[in-house]
């Protein structure tokens, strides 16, 4: 499959906000910090020193995903930033999307400096979980497990950009 992976500008806030809709809705519901992510993503994610990759194909968005500084950052001298909001167009699932879009915002994020990505899902979504386990995630441990703002987030994830 022929895509490119590229920065978010404001005309896609359409595409980030229904292919975003389009899984959470289907798994679980639609959360008020995902309303203000997906209302308005300039102002709730980038604006706050986060970044938005969007994955696009010669037609349309297939996918998108973005770094936001975490809500809690450990004390622990390492500098974090937390990957949310993947999601890739079911006629683009399995096709090396979500896999690029990973590689980029991580890329992006050590460019920047950060020394570990952090992200939260559900272990019922088990494609997922194994993309990134690929990638290089690991579970956190129960020792380690941050305070999460949503309720549908039962396993967190975390990628050293330093190794």
């Amino acid at each position: 499959m022929n895509f490119r992976i590229r920065h978010f500008v404001n005309a896609d806030t359409a595409a980030f906000a229904d292919l975003n809709r389009r899984w959470i809705e289907q798994y679980f519901d639609l959360e008020d910090s995902d309303r203000a992510q997906l209302s308005d993503p300039q102002c709730a994610i980038i604006d706050q020193g986060g970044v938005i990759g969007i994955a696009e194909d010669s037609t349309s968005v297939i996918g998108c995903g973005a770094l936001v500084l975490p809500h809690h950052n450990p004390d622990d001298g390492l500098r974090w930033i937390e990957l949310i909001k993947l999601a890739t167009d079911p006629a683009a699932q399995g096709k090396g999307v979500g896999g690029r879009l990973i590689d980029w915002l991580c890329a992006d994020a050590a460019a920047r400096g950060y020394d570990a990505v952090w992200l939260e899902t559900n272990a019922s979504l088990s494609s997922a979980t194994r993309l990134y386990e690929r990638k290089g995630f690991r579970p956190l441990s129960s020792a380690e497990l941050w305070p999460t703002p949503y309720a549908r987030c039962n396993l967190q994830m975390v990628r050293n950009l330093t190794d």
